[in-house]
């Protein structure tokens, strides 16, 4: 009985894995930044590897991440709400109101959640890598799997904060305020504002390898940036959008639209379309050659393994 589970749980890895060149070979990725051709190689190939993971992983246990991340994204709302009405008048408020904003990032990355703009590199660069309909179906089962969780996290988090007595009527209004700065954007410029939180959630991602023990500071000053520059992203902008709906100052079909369809287009384009494509060319060479090099090494071999049987015989 053991054995057909067994066999059972094979099957089923089997039927989400990967299509790589390593994984035909049976090798595992090259991550040694002293044996790649480059440092940025290196990165690509972390990223890559972390991004092979995410795409084998079981879709429930993505859905609860994907909540997860989705719940503690609020916390980018509830700071800066809060931040919003204490900082009140005082000089540099703004600064560090919208300090609050990397609140959510800090927790969902920092505790390995789900989030789905994250995704939108880390997962797509084993698709450029072997693109292939088995690949490209894992990317697409992975994102909608994690946008939808990360809605559903969002929404419970936006009817709690509007619903429970949580918060005075001096956060409420704050809350209001942030959501509506949100929707004063048209959806062009929610689409070129999003492309820009995109890269720089993207920017940040192909920072973690080198980052060690700073990684926190990357977080922050990445994320900061974001909400500096007021552009919009999927989700924490969700949080914000849905408060409004529960509020009753917004209809439902304004979330989607002008908000939620041009601001995933453009995490996507600016993610994925941008960022993304222009990493993995930057190393499409380096590849190459490493591949060539890799071939006339075992081509070297052959002919060593051919003279010493011919000098055998």
């Amino acid at each position: 009985m053991d054995n057909i589970e067994e066999e059972k749980l094979d099957k089923h890895s089997d039927d989400i894995q990967v299509e790589s060149d390593e994984k035909k070979s049976g090798k595992k990725i090259e991550l040694d930044e002293e044996r790649l051709p480059s440092r940025a190689m290196a990165i690509h190939e972390h990223i890559r590897q972390d991004g092979e993971k995410e795409l084998e992983r079981d879709a429930m246990a993505l859905f609860w991440s994907a909540i997860a991340a989705g719940l503690s994204m609020s916390a980018s709302l509830l700071a800066k709400g809060i931040f919003h009405v204490q900082l009140d008048g005082v000089p540099g408020g703004f600064l560090l109101e919208n300090l609050g904003y990397t609140f959510g990032f800090i927790i969902v990355i920092m505790a390995r959640q789900q989030l789905f703009t994250e995704n939108t590199v880390t997962a797509v660069l084993p698709v450029m890598q072997k693109p292939s309909w088995v690949n490209f179906g894992l990317m697409t089962r992975l994102w909608s799997v994690v946008l939808l969780g990360n809605l559903v996290g969002t929404a419970i988090a936006a009817w709690a904060f509007e619903y429970m007595p949580i918060f005075d009527e001096a956060t409420r209004d704050a809350f209001v305020k942030i959501g509506m700065e949100v929707m004063k954007n048209t959806p062009l410029e929610m689409f070129s504002n999003a492309i820009i939180s995109g890269w720089i959630i993207a920017t940040m991602v192909w920072m973690f390898p080198s980052a060690g023990a700073a990684k926190i500071v990357v977080i922050i000053l990445m994320t900061w940036l974001i909400a500096l520059a007021d552009t919009t992203h999927i989700v924490v902008g969700a949080v914000e959008i849905f408060y409004l709906v529960f509020n009753g100052t917004l209809h439902w079909s304004e979330f989607i639209w002008p908000f939620a369809l041009p601001t995933l287009a453009g995490n996507i384009c600016g993610g994925t379309f941008i960022f993304a494509l222009l990493s993995h060319a930057q190393i499409r060479n380096d590849m190459s050659n490493a591949r060539k090099a890799e071939a006339k090494a075992r081509a070297d071999e052959q002919k060593q393994q051919r003279d010493g049987a011919e000098k055998e015989a």
